[in-house]
C-alpha cells in the first residue's frame, strides 16, 4: 500500500505537469494511433492478396492484434518511463531516488509521463472491441474472464521483459538496443499465428522469448484452434499464469541488479 500511494501521488504530479501543453497530449495521442493504424493496414493488405495467414481470416487476426495491442498499452502505460533508465542511471538522477522516501523503481515509473501509450490503448480497446463482435468466439462469462486475465498476464510479460532488460543498466550502462530488440520482435512476430513462422521459431518464441503467451496462446485458446498448438493445452489456459511469474523473476533481477549501482558524482 505504501508503493501505491507513493505512485500515485507521484503520477498525479506528473499528470498535471503534462496537462499544462494539451495540444502535445492531443498529438502524442494521435500519433500512437496512427502507428498502430500502418500495422494494422499492412495487415489487411496482406490479407487482400492472400486471404488467410497460417488459415486465420481477418477477423480472427484482427482479434490476435487488437489482444496484443491492448496488452502491450497496459504496460506501456504505467513502464513507458523505463525507457530513460540509462539516462537516469548515467547522468546521476538515480541518486536522487535513493535518498527520498520512496521505492527507487515507483519513482522512475513515475518521473513522466509518455502520453504516447494512450493512444495505443484507445486503439487496442476499439480494435479488440469491435474484434470480439465479428471473432468465432462462444463469449460466455468464463471467456470474458479469460480475456481480462488474458490481456493482463500479457502486459506483465512483455513489461517483464522490458524491466529485466532495464536492470542490465547498473552493470552494462546502456541498453537501449536490448530494449529495442525486445520491442522489435513483439511488433514484428506478435500480430501473427506462431505456426506461420515453423517450428523452431515457434518453440523459440514460445520457450525461449515467451512472446506467445502474450496473444497467440490465449487467442488460439478463445478461437477454440487448440488443435494447431504444439504445446499441452492446459498450458494454453494457463498462460495469463505466465505474466505473474515473469514479472516477480524480473522484479528479483532488478532488486538484485540494483546492489551494483555506481554512483556518477554528478
Amino acid at each position: 500500500m505504501h508503493w501505491f500511494r507513493s505512485y500515485r501521488l507521484l503520477v498525479a504530479a506528473a499528470f498535471r505537469a503534462e496537462f499544462q501543453y494539451r495540444g502535445n497530449i492531443l498529438i502524442s495521442i494521435l500519433g500512437g494511433l496512427c502507428y498502430q493504424g500502418v500495422g494494422l493496414a499492412f495487415l489487411w493488405a496482406v490479407l487482400e492478396r492472400f486471404g488467410t495467414i497460417g488459415g486465420w481470416g481477418l477477423d480472427e487476426l484482427a482479434f490476435l492484434y487488437g489482444m496484443r495491442l491492448v496488452a502491450h498499452s497496459l504496460w506501456a502505460t504505467p513502464g513507458n518511463q523505463l525507457v530513460y533508465v540509462d539516462e537516469v542511471i548515467v547522468g546521476g538522477e538515480y541518486d536522487r531516488y535513493l535518498v527520498r522516501p520512496a521505492p527507487p523503481l515507483v519513482q522512475l515509473l513515475a518521473r513522466r509521463l509518455r502520453l504516447t501509450a494512450f493512444g495505443d490503448l484507445i486503439g487496442g480497446v476499439t480494435l479488440l472491441s469491435l474484434a470480439s463482435a465479428r471473432a468465432p468466439v462462444d463469449w460466455s462469462p468464463a471467456a470474458v474472464g479469460y480475456l481480462v486475465l488474458a490481456v493482463i498476464g500479457g502486459a506483465l510479460v512483455e513489461g517483464a521483459l522490458q524491466l529485466a532488460a532495464c536492470a542490465l543498466a547498473f552493470r552494462m550502462k546502456k541498453t537501449m538496443s536490448i530494449r529495442l530488440t525486445i520491442d522489435s520482435i513483439f511488433n514484428d512476430f506478435g500480430n501473427y499465428p506462431l505456426k506461420v513462422f515453423g517450428a523452431v521459431a515457434g518453440f523459440g518464441l514460445t520457450f525461449i522469448f515467451p512472446l506467445a503467451f502474450v496473444a497467440y496462446l490465449p487467442t488460439t485458446m478463445l478461437l477454440n484452434r487448440a488443435q494447431e498448438l504444439a504445446v499441452p493445452i492446459w498450458l494454453g489456459w494457463g498462460a495469463p499464469a505466465m505474466g505473474v511469474l515473469l514479472m516477480y523473476a524480473a522484479y528479483r533481477f532488478w532488486v538484485r541488479q540494483s546492489q551494483f549501482y555506481e554512483s556518477s558524482g554528478h
